[in-house]
């Protein structure tokens, strides 16, 4: 279906980057449309002017008022390079409408720009199928105007149809492909929970990298396993979550995922699309947040902010979490001085100080936990069960006697286990 589309994948040509202030000051507003910019560069565009509306709230039919759309068209009509028109703001259908039909080119927002990057960047099909269904949730309710034109309901002779208009046509066609594709989906979610449990068995301990967009995290985890995941200066740059075994300086064995990229205002459709992926973070043993050190202070605290709520509305504010501040290559040492004191420096493009978040990242697992051995009588092998739901279980071994099993247990489990660890 045509109506579907949100962007040309082809590469676009100049657009011009609108924002409504609704109270932000000046610098706010610049810090956000800087960000479109980027988005816009990702998606393959160019920016042709930026303009700024200052209103406390938005105009009912066009978000900036007719005054500013007369301005936006002049700015469009002087630049036959001007092919797009993307508000900060988001937009509702009628608004969309307005402006299109006042400034003579495409219009669309930043959650439609996000949605396009997401679909032009996702690669497997887990991520294809994400992708999709967050569109077709976008796009859904947006369906309006043509369903009137086309609509065969009305009165008198070859107007009378099948009852419905082409709009509810559409809208049922979409459900039906949201089911589908959902279904689809499950079915990849299993298999990768399938995966996460297996893992969880084996004793081998999980690290989710998360952090805003293009703060290095694919970067990071080539440095350290030798991915071969594409790692470039653009937002959003990898999408799929690639997960990779790490051997850290103890021996242990853990497993590194680099999740997709978090981003101010990210679309509820993404976060809902992107729930088996973002279980990698929930489902982790700590969290590796990381943070661009090269920016601005400000810029980078903002976006720092922002991670951490993310991390917090997902659920995953309990997980145990080691502060990265990556890049510090680019950084002078009067900048540094303005890092959090717990936080590690550390540069995934040359190595300097990943020795060290290793040896962190081994202190965080161990935790305090030990790997003991127990053994459980026939008569208590109804304990197996608790252990698996106490500690990390590593081995187990049945006997004629009873069951033998190496676990890796912290004070709670050692405490609870206790009459069954044998002594060292």
């Amino acid at each position: 279906m045509a109506e579907l589309q949100i962007l040309n994948k082809e590469p676009e040509g100049k657009a011009i980057l609108v924002a409504v202030s609704l109270g932000k000051t000046e610098e706010e507003c610049e810090t956000s449309l800087n960000e479109l910019e980027s988005l816009l560069e990702t998606a393959g565009g160019r920016t042709a002017a930026v303009i700024i509306q200052n209103r406390r709230t938005p105009d009912k039919a066009t978000c900036v008022g007719s005054g500013k759309c007369e301005e936006i068209r002049d700015a469009v009509a002087a630049d036959p390079e001007i092919t797009l028109v993307i508000f900060d703001n988001e937009l509702s259908p009628s608004q969309i409408s307005s402006i299109e039909e006042i400034v003579g080119v495409r219009v669309i927002d930043r959650t439609m720009l996000i949605l396009d990057i997401f679909a032009l960047h996702a690669v497997t099909a887990e991520g294809k199928l994400q992708v999709e269904i967050a569109c077709l949730k976008y796009t859904a309710p947006r369906l309006i105007g043509k369903g009137k034109v086309l609509s065969r309901q009305g009165g008198g002779i070859g107007t009378r149809g099948p009852g419905e208009s082409q709009l509810e046509t559409d809208r049922r066609h979409i459900k039906r492909r949201i089911e589908a594709l959902t279904e689809e989906l499950n079915e990849l979610e299993r298999t990768r929970s399938v995966k996460r449990s297996q893992r969880a068995k084996s004793g081998i301990p999980s690290i989710a990298i998360v952090g805003y967009t293009n703060a290095g995290k694919s970067t990071l985890l080539n440095y350290l396993t030798d991915a071969g995941i594409l790692a470039e200066n653009k937002l959003f740059a990898t999408l799929d979550p690639t997960t990779r075994k790490l051997t850290l300086p103890s021996g242990t064995e853990a497993v590194l995922t680099d999740t997709v990229g978090f981003i101010d205002r990210l679309p509820t459709q993404l976060v809902r699309a992107f729930r088996s992926t973002l279980e990698e973070l929930t489902e982790s043993d700590c969290i590796l947040c990381l943070t661009d050190a090269s920016e601005p202070v400000s810029e980078r605290e903002r976006k720092r902010a922002v991670t951490e709520q993310l991390i917090r509305d997902l659920g995953a504010s309990d997980k145990p979490v080691l502060e990265v501040y990556n890049k510090v290559d680019l950084v002078t040492a009067d900048d540094r001085t303005l890092f959090p004191g717990n936080a590690i420096e550390i540069s995934a493009a040359t190595g300097q100080g990943v020795d060290g978040l290793l040896k962190a990242l081994d202190d965080l697992l161990a935790g305090g936990k030990t790997v003991e051995s127990i053994f459980l009588p026939h008569a208590s092998a109804g304990v197996l069960n608790e252990i698996y739901r106490l500690a990390t279980v590593l081995e187990v071994e049945y006997l004629e006697d009873g069951v033998s099993v190496k676990a890796r247990c912290d004070a709670k489990a050692r405490g609870r286990l206790a009459e069954f660890i044998r002594k060292k």
